[in-house]
């Protein structure tokens, strides 16, 4: 979506509620991008992350009557997000929690020699690349709820502390030492087994058949590799309609943002296509 100011975007909203279908799928598309990829860290896996998102955007759709522009648009998206992830109990990682204990003791102790090749005559580069994406995500399940929440605004969006702490119901003092405990948390994790990010002895390329062998990664379902990274720009405006940005080192700039998956667009063009106009014009 081009950059829009936030009064147009105040108009777009108040046409939307009157029942313009334009409006509403511009005010959508708009942020599609930023709770998919907010789905995506917190769940850590794209089918995940696509139920949630689509889970989410109906909430804003059928409560975008109740936006009274006390924030940006933007922000108000990840608060109605935030809330609904942090009770999302139907991923994979809720069935199967994970803990840094036990990462560390698999890349400590896993039989990563013994494994034949799994690769399908996928380049072995590529899988290395979606196995090192597909680890960095799900390392965040090793984090409690909220702690992720805190270390993806912070680290990965940047959300200024007023905001997140907003979010969250916490005093700006309050998130930022919590999330300064956690990004020291993720970077001894990362220093004491990372080759890729940190100085541990793991690299992805060694892994790859491991990986394979305990379906953490397919050769037939390249997620992470095959999804289109998100332009810098248009994580640029997401950042600006967020408000303000900490100033935060880049330790984890790793962390890649993708466009919506096709099979979400479709499902909310579908729902866009549909009922949602009675929804908007009646919640």
């Amino acid at each position: 979506m081009d950059h829009i100011t936030d009064k147009e975007r105040l108009l777009l909203i108040e046409q939307a509620v009157a029942g313009d279908k334009k409006a509403l799928e511009t005010l959508v598309l708009g942020v599609q991008d930023l709770v998919f990829n907010l789905s995506l860290r917190m769940l850590g896996t794209f089918p995940d992350a696509e139920d949630a998102s689509q889970d989410t955007l109906v909430k804003v759709i059928t409560h975008l009557s109740s936006f009274r522009g006390e924030s940006s648009f933007s922000t108000w998206v990840f608060r109605i997000a935030v809330n609904h992830l942090k009770n999302y109990r139907k991923h994979m990682f809720a069935k199967l929690p994970l803990s840094f204990e036990f990462y560390g003791d698999d890349i400590r102790n896993g039989k990563v020699d013994d494994v034949p090749d799994l690769t399908q005559d996928v380049e072995k580069s590529v899988l290395a690349e979606e196995l090192k994406m597909s680890c960095t995500n799900v390392m965040l399940q090793c984090l409690d709820v909220e702690s992720r929440c805190i270390f993806i605004l912070g680290a990965m969006f940047k959300v200024d502390s007023r905001i997140a702490g907003d979010i969250l119901g916490l005093t700006p003092e309050a998130y930022r030492q919590r999330l300064s405990r956690i990004r020291k948390r993720m970077a001894m994790f990362l220093n004491e087994y990372c080759g890729e990010c940190g100085g541990g002895a793991c690299h992805c390329i060694n892994r790859v058949n491991y990986a394979i062998q305990n379906h953490r990664i397919s050769p037939a379902h390249l997620d992470f590799t095959s999804a289109k990274p998100i332009s810098s720009r248009k994580m640029a405006e997401v950042k600006e309609a967020m408000e303000a940005i900490d100033d935060l080192s880049e330790e984890f700039s790793f962390y890649k943002a993708y466009e919506s998956p096709e099979v979400l667009k479709e499902a909310i063009r579908a729902f866009l296509a549909g009922t949602a106009f009675s929804v908007v014009r009646n919640a």
